[in-house]
């Protein structure tokens, strides 16, 4: 589309899947674009990031979202808090705050984007979703809603589970919700769609379903997949008595995708999610790109590093505490430090602890820590499946395995907090002290909580001495034979 009018949109949820990619489609279309986030530290390692403005604030803090729309001329709401427990009343809270704040500073539109989905008995997830969107309506505020799908494109959740289901298992035994039909669109006609409806500058709130030309089921999504990735035929036995619940269970064993996250999205696949009307999504997206060239395009960016965002992206929720947090101070915290001198370089040190986890792993005992992470997908957490986003690059706020990346100084700093389940908060961190010679001390602190949290400590600790001072060691020694050309 055409003539489109620079405006100042803000865009919540930047550090998420989708917002992380839209920021620089606005800045490309003209807009000033400023993002809103809790953490706003996020932000810092994003390409994109000096030529943007960015505000902390909280859709749950309603005081904090009046600075954050002051001056702007509309904004793309993509909040979600699924797999977060009560994601429902917290969904709805939120939307009732920003419908408000939107109100009260003028704002010209809003623009959300939800699922596509329709009768009465939605699942929590979808009906959740449907919600937030009459809840902005609500107000004074236009609202466009976009429902849309399976959203496939590399980083996607339904992008990992699809490709996680069809890679590790060869014969499936399927629910049901394997042959309804669903209507999956490429991440690249959903942000074209994004940057044009904006410039909407109708009075009235509308709904627009959005798709890809192709309608499946996801079977034949997988068969598809398959055969883009070179794979043989999948076999797949649908059977009636896999309930929401096992099916969840046992996709958190074989994809990324923590329990917590899978069962919301199984509840929805029991629903078709068709397009009744393909007029917008032709009109908004030009040339849609079937489902196969999508599938294409995201193994081709998996396959080159090239993965903008990914669905683990959006992190934790606010409250999560940090290991340096100021308010920590006085309280109970385990550590395990180990210190190394060596002659490698600050560069080499950064490197090589940089590179930890995916493919690499943890420089010694990697089977055991495969046998954690198979431990915590059983107990629903996310267990090592989640991998790497590129295989030696690091950006704040990313996921790394069971891993977050907290704090990352280049040549100097790296921080890692768990997100494994655990009776407390757990962080790995690497610090380079340069001198003659350099030191690497590497730190596993961990925080209980309660009594079942100091045993796990203490029964871990023999673990710990005999992981921790080998895996320091033998960082400083991928760092020392690293040959890096003058």
């Amino acid at each position: 589309m055409s003539n489109v009018p620079v405006m100042k949109i803000l865009v919540t949820g930047a550090s998420g899947y989708i917002g992380g990619r839209l920021v620089p489609a606005l800045l490309e279309a003209g807009h000033e674009v400023r993002c809103m986030s809790r953490n706003p530290t996020k932000l810092d390692d994003d390409p994109w990031r000096e030529r943007v403005e960015v505000v902390e604030a909280d859709v749950l803090d309603k005081a904090s979202l009046d600075a954050a729309l002051e001056g702007c001329d509309a904004a793309f709401y993509l909040v979600h808090s699924m797999g977060e427990g009560d994601f429902t009343s917290r969904d709805r809270e939120a939307a009732t705050n920003f419908s408000e704040a939107a109100a009260t500073c003028g704002l010209r539109r809003i623009v959300y984007l939800g699922g596509l989905g329709e009768g009465d008995d939605l699942s929590a997830h979808l009906a959740s979703r449907h919600e937030v969107g009459k809840l902005l309506a609500s107000g004074a505020t236009p609202v466009t809603e976009l429902r849309a799908a399976v959203i496939i494109g590399s980083g996607s959740v339904s992008f990992e589970m699809l490709r996680h289901l069809t890679e590790v298992l060869p014969v499936m035994i399927t629910p049901k919700w394997v042959s309804v039909r669903c209507q999956p669109i490429a991440i690249r006609n959903v942000l074209e769609i994004m940057v044009n409806v904006i410039a909407d500058d109708g009075s009235e709130s509308c709904i627009i379903e959005i798709g890809g030309p192709d309608v499946l089921t996801y079977a034949e999504m997988m068969q598809q997949y398959a055969n883009e990735a070179g794979l043989p035929r999948r076999i797949i036995l649908p059977v009636p008595v896999l309930t929401p619940q096992l099916s969840s269970r046992w996709i958190g064993l074989v994809t990324p995708l923590p329990t917590g996250v899978a069962r919301p999205l199984v509840d929805s696949l029991r629903h078709e999610v068709v397009v009744g009307d393909m007029s917008a999504s032709r009109r908004l997206a030009g040339e849609l790109i079937p489902y196969r060239d999508a599938l294409g395009l995201a193994l081709e960016k998996e396959a080159a590093f090239d993965v903008a965002t990914r669905w683990s992206d959006a992190g934790l929720a606010s409250a999560s505490p940090q290991e340096n947090d100021p308010e920590w101070s006085g309280r109970t915290v385990y550590r395990d430090v180990q210190t190394v001198e060596t002659t490698a370089s600050a560069e080499d040190l950064f490197w090589a602890f940089s590179r930890i986890g995916g493919d690499v792993g943890y420089y010694t005992f990697n089977w055991a820590w495969r046998v954690r992470g198979v431990l915590d997908s059983i107990v629903g957490g996310v267990g090592l499946r989640r991998g790497r986003r590129h295989p030696e690059q690091l950006r704040s706020g990313e996921a790394l395995d069971f891993w977050r990346v907290s704090s990352v100084e280049p040549g100097k700093r790296l921080q890692l907090s768990a997100e494994m389940l655990l009776p407390g908060e757990a962080w790995l961190e690497f610090v380079i002290n340069e001198g003659d010679p350099n030191t690497l001390t590497q730190t596993a602190s961990f925080y209980p909580k309660g009594l079942f949290g100091r045993l796990y400590w203490f029964v871990l600790v023999p673990f710990h001495v005999a992981i921790f001072g080998r895996m320091a060691r033998r960082i400083a020694s991928a760092a020392e034979s690293r040959h890096v050309p003058v």
